[in-house]
């Protein structure tokens, strides 16, 4: 009798690390399928942390109001600089926005502010561009 109870526990105990192995297997493939990296590739990635990246706030004037007032707290941009010496050129590509703040009355060069989420680096040139250029964005 103890002999049968002992056969149905590993029986059983069998089964279910089949089942286990089975929903792991179609978890990452699932995973892959959905547009996440394959496991070959997580597994080097994992190999080096990543750098860690500070996110700071930065608030940018983009020259048209409109385009502006179609974003969202948490929609991702890219900043366009437009120069009239050259080709417009992205500023910053995927930046999140992080507020939009209620349009200013009176002022007279127009555009408006947005506020985004981007790395201390690129808050830089944002800067920067944005005092001797027009900025533009494009929804990604």
């Amino acid at each position: 009798m103890r002999r049968a109870v002992r056969r149905r526990r590993r029986a059983a105990s069998a089964a279910l690390a089949v089942v286990a192995a089975a929903l792991a297997v179609g978890g990452t493939e699932a995973q892959a399928s959905r547009g996440g990296a394959p496991p070959a590739a997580r597994a080097t990635q994992s190999a080096a942390p990543p750098a860690v990246v500070r996110m700071v706030s930065a608030p940018v004037r983009i020259a048209d109001a409109a385009t502006v007032r179609l974003l969202r707290p948490g929609d991702r941009v890219d900043v366009v600089a437009a120069e009239r010496s050259g080709p417009p050129r992205v500023v910053a590509a995927g930046a999140r926005v992080a507020e939009v703040p209620d349009p200013e009355k009176g002022v007279a060069d127009g555009g408006a502010l947005v506020v985004l989420s981007v790395p201390r680096d690129t808050a830089r040139v944002l800067v920067g561009v944005g005092a001797m250029t027009r900025l533009a964005v494009t929804l990604c």
